[in-house]
């Protein structure tokens, strides 16, 4: 990776001052460890007239391969070829920005004794990005950087291959910006808009994040007409963040714009008062209710199939009654968010040898999943064409058989309930169905009745008296019926119930189903 920032400069004001601002003598070559490899600064050239200081980021792949594995280092839990085969070490990147922040600190800050003034000062600037990830092209470059006050942005696409021109661009571009700026602020822009035009970041989003965009775009990323965009790809678009960075920025519009302080304009809660206590969200009740039946079944070794970013086995890994926590899913993009979740990357070996991501499919059989006390279905199967349910059915209660499993799935009859849910809508775009009661239970007893199980039923949320809670919970257990009551405090069943319209599938289909796909 690599960046250059020149100006120019006269006898009264050397350009050479840039030497003093970025605190690095135009004369030495220095070299900063970071956690992913080694940044190098020099000069290329250093004269009254021009001075250009080059900013050289050595990525160690090593580094970035150990720091990704999905267990106990990891940024990336599969085991791909990208972990080995990627553009980090050579496109600049959230790296790069990490690295400007190591090296540049004081400057980042505009912080120079030795030049106070200048530090303060616009200056001519010229930054150049000879490799630029941009997902939205040069285009989405000039409408970021144009209104910051540079009078140039060049921004051009790079070949996908120059002998091969047919093939078109690819999503990198070559940056140059000129334009009269404080140095700081063409920094904290440059820390900003790096992995914002990347749209990724090689380490998880905290909620400390969200102050540390606060700070770098203090002066420009309150009026900056995309500031949205630039909120939410920072913040890998956790909304939650993104929500709150807005809400912080509009208040620095408002108290700009009245030439307020912001602690002014923010002044309509009394902290020492007590506020309205908020409702339990409904993800929270249902990991409480699967957390609270997992214990009661005295589960030690637990799979969490379609573990999506990872929430319950944050949750899981909370509680030291779990031995072994393994998350499992499909998609790659999902398991990397986990493991940012977990910050896998920072965690303790003892911790991280608690916990383990895996890529595969549930339709299919995976000798990886056996063996364990506790399997997790929460809010899958809906997610599943109702032709591919036998084959999921299988892989979990067949192959992989373990002691208990857990299904949670929305009650389509509560749906009247969501007042801002449009009738006849599913929840989710994703959801394929929604059962009612009576169809939950009928798939769940025919699942228990074909493989040996004991099926219980477990209202999560509130448990309406005419529609039924807003989620429902089957809770499997090989054994008795007795051992099932006692585990879950409710009365197991093995009988199908009436008014169902699931698929139906005898265990030697279900198996041909799965091997088929």
């Amino acid at each position: 990776m690599f960046l250059t920032i020149s100006t120019t400069g006269h006898p009264e004001r050397p350009a050479t001052d840039l030497g003093f601002l970025l605190h690095k003598h135009p004369e030495k070559a220095q070299a900063f460890s970071t956690s992913h490899g080694i940044a190098h600064v020099f000069y290329p050239e250093a004269s009254e007239e021009r001075c250009t200081a080059a900013l050289l980021l050595e990525v160690d792949p090593v580094a970035l391969v150990r720091r990704g594995r999905g267990k106990g280092r990891g940024g990336a839990p599969d085991a791909a070829l990208a972990q080995y085969v990627n553009d980090r070490p050579y496109a600049a990147s959230s790296l790069m920005s990490v690295a400007m922040s190591t090296v540049f600190k004081s400057a980042l800050k505009g912080v120079c004794r030795a030049l106070p003034e200048r530090a303060q000062a616009p200056m001519p600037l010229r930054i150049e990005v000879p490799a630029l990830p941009a997902r939205g092209g040069a285009e989405l470059v000039r409408k970021l950087f144009a209104p910051l006050g540079w009078t140039k942005v060049d921004a051009v696409a790079v070949p996908l291959d120059e002998e091969f021109p047919e093939w078109g661009d690819s999503r990198y571009v070559r940056v140059v910006l000129e334009g009269e700026l404080r140095l700081a602020d063409a920094l904290r822009q440059l820390y900003v808009l790096l992995p914002v035009l990347d749209d990724a970041k090689h380490y998880w989003v905290a909620p400390d994040e969200v102050d540390k965009l606060l700070r770098a775009g203090e002066g420009w990323l309150a009026a900056h007409p995309e500031q949205k965009l630039i909120t939410s790809r920072y913040l890998s678009r956790r909304w939650g963040l993104t929500r709150q960075a807005m809400q912080q920025l509009e208040l620095v519009r408002l108290a700009e714009s009245d030439d307020l302080d912001v602690d002014a304009l923010d002044n309509a809660v009394d902290e020492t008062a007590d506020t309205e206590e908020k409702p339990v969200p409904l993800a929270e009740q249902r990991r409480a209710a699967i957390l609270g039946a997992l214990r009661a079944a005295g589960a030690s070794r637990v799979l969490d199939l379609g573990c999506g970013q990872g929430q319950l086995v944050q949750a899981l890994l909370k509680d030291p009654a779990f031995k072994e926590i393994v998350g499992v899913d499909v998609s790659v993009r999902a398991l990397t968010i986990a493991a940012r979740r977990l910050k896998l990357e920072r965690m303790g070996e003892r911790q991280a040898d608690r916990v383990e991501l895996l890529q595969g499919s549930l339709t299919y059989t995976d000798k990886r999943l056996k063996g364990y006390d506790a399997a997790v279905l929460s809010e899958v199967i809906e997610h599943l064409d109702l032709p591919r349910l036998p084959a999921l059915e299988y892989a979990v209660f067949g192959a992989a058989r373990p002691r208990t499993v857990l299904v949670t799935t929305p009650n389509v009859e509560y749906n009247v309930r969501w007042e801002t849910l449009p009738a006849g809508h599913v929840r989710h775009g994703d959801h394929r169905f929604e059962w009612t009661r009576a169809e939950f239970r009928s798939w769940a007893a025919e699942v228990a009745r074909r493989h040996g199980y004991r099926v219980a039923f477990v209202p999560v949320g509130t448990d309406d008296p005419e529609v039924g809670p807003p989620t429902q919970m089957a809770v499997f257990t090989r054994g008795t019926a007795e051992e099932t009551t006692a585990a879950t405090g409710t009365t197991a069943t093995g009988a199908t119930p009436t008014g169902t319209t699931a698929t139906g599938a005898t265990a030697t289909t279900a198996e041909k189903e799965a091997n088929a796909a």
